[in-house]
């Protein structure tokens, strides 16, 4: 495998990261009380007032601090493992290394832009820094010209791709609601800004984790090898993504936030996350002993 070292050095440094990240999110609980805010916008808000989060709004923190519970207890020990497991360099592991190194890119991509700024700024950065590099070297091993022939036919392909294309459409058409109902209406602003600058989460899935998802559903049912790639990393994505969501409900629901319908929707997107990754895993052609997967040379092409 091309690069081994260097992607593990970066995978590493990664979870350590992520870890004094989370940790202080979740540890860190100095401070006052929560209190009400009056926003630029005349929106009065609940500041949560302690901890690493005190400046953020009450809902919005109460869901960090449930996003680095996943992060300390599931994320960092499963990139430490995959890590240590990515020495083979078969296909299917550098396929999950990547996905888990996505969810921790996205995160703490999301934490620079939307977290109110706290003294975890430049962990942020690395995390987000080291978790993309990782990412990108870690796909430079997959040959994306035969990556189809190593996986066996069938209509699989159409079902994950079918799900892949409903969860991307779903949480748009959310998002799309959230931002359109505003505007229609002449009130511009949605609530749900409260004294943050812009929509990040928002901004971001729509412009560009959806639309992967979405054209790596759509390719993966065409049969492309683009497909496979894009669908792959998706999937081991989501399932952790998912398992953060559902972290994330259960936190608002205990602080009488009312969580109806999502929390029916997201726990199932999270169980249909896993049961599609097992199928598409379990469909990959088994390699042959002792070799690895690595490419001599990455086309753009399909």
């Amino acid at each position: 495998m091309r690069n081994f070292r260097t992607i593990s050095v970066l995978s590493v440094l990664t979870a350590i990261f992520g870890a004094v990240a989370a940790a202080t999110g979740i540890f860190y609980t100095s401070g006052g009380e929560s209190y009400l805010y009056e926003s630029i916008r005349g929106q009065e808000i609940e500041i949560y007032g302690r901890g690493l989060y005190q400046h953020m709004s009450s809902e919005v923190a109460v869901q960090g601090i449930a996003h680095d519970y996943v992060i300390l207890f599931l994320g960092v020990p499963a990139l430490l493992i995959s890590t240590y497991l990515l020495k083979k360099g078969n296909l299917a592991r550098i396929l999950f290394h990547a996905g888990l190194l996505k969810f921790f890119f996205l995160t703490y991509l999301f934490y620079i832009n939307m977290g109110m700024y706290n003294a975890m700024f430049l962990v942020y950065v690395l995390a987000t820094s080291t978790s993309f590099f990782a990412l990108a070297l870690s796909l430079t091993n997959v040959d994306i010209q035969n990556i189809k022939r190593k996986f066996h036919s069938g209509h699989y392909r159409k079902i994950i791709g079918g799900f892949l294309i409903l969860v991307s459409s779903a949480i748009g058409l959310l998002w799309l609601q959230i931002i359109v109902t505003p505007i229609l209406d002449g009130s511009i602003i949605p609530p749900s800004v409260e004294h943050y600058t812009s929509l990040t989460v928002q901004g971001l899935d729509l412009s560009i984790f959806l639309p992967i998802a979405f054209v790596g559903g759509f390719l993966l049912i065409k049969d492309r090898n683009w497909g496979y790639l894009m669908s792959a990393v998706t999937l081991v994505f989501l399932c952790f993504l998912m398992t953060a969501l559902v972290a994330k409900i259960i936190a608002m629901a205990i602080t009488g936030v009312n969580v109806v319908p999502v929390i029916f929707v997201i726990p199932t997107f999270l169980v249909l996350s896993v049961i599609c990754s097992f199928m598409f895993f379990r469909r990959m052609r088994p390699e042959q002993k002792g070799r690895t997967y690595s490419a001599s040379s990455i086309q753009t092409g399909t």
